[in-house]
């Protein structure tokens, strides 16, 4: 059965947008903004702190929760991301969608070993 995929308006924002809100999870707690970005109409995010009570591991644990963009809720499913061409093209991709000055640097840390170890997608449910 193929992935199912967000809706052209959802990915239409995505594209847009610079931060996302993710909210890990079933239980209610605050929106955590992160960066993102879709490749092939597929939505990845990757952590810049991996820390036991982050959000990442909070999806490792409960690969559950909500997208928060463009005023909307959407909520989603995670999994991890595999595949050096992919890993190359989410490298690519948020070197294209955050090229400032200020944020070369968190782009070249995004690609590192460990942060790309660390890619998720987000599927909606």
């Amino acid at each position: 059965m193929p992935t199912k995929t967000f809706p052209t308006t959802i990915l239409t924002a995505l594209q847009k947008a610079k931060i996302i809100g993710v909210r890990a999870g079933k239980a209610p707690h605050r929106f955590i903004g992160v960066w993102h970005v879709v490749v092939k109409n597929r939505l990845f995010v990757r952590p810049w702190n991996n820390k036991p009570e982050g959000w990442y591991a909070a999806f490792l644990k409960e690969p559950q929760g909500v997208l928060q963009v463009a005023e909307r809720e959407v909520p989603i499913k995670t999994r991890k991301a595999r595949g050096e061409k992919l890993m190359d093209a989410i490298d690519a991709a948020y070197a294209e969608k955050y090229p400032t000055p200020g944020s070369r640097n968190y782009v070249k840390g995004f690609a590192q070993p460990a942060r790309r170890a660390t890619t998720l997608e987000l599927l909606p449910m």
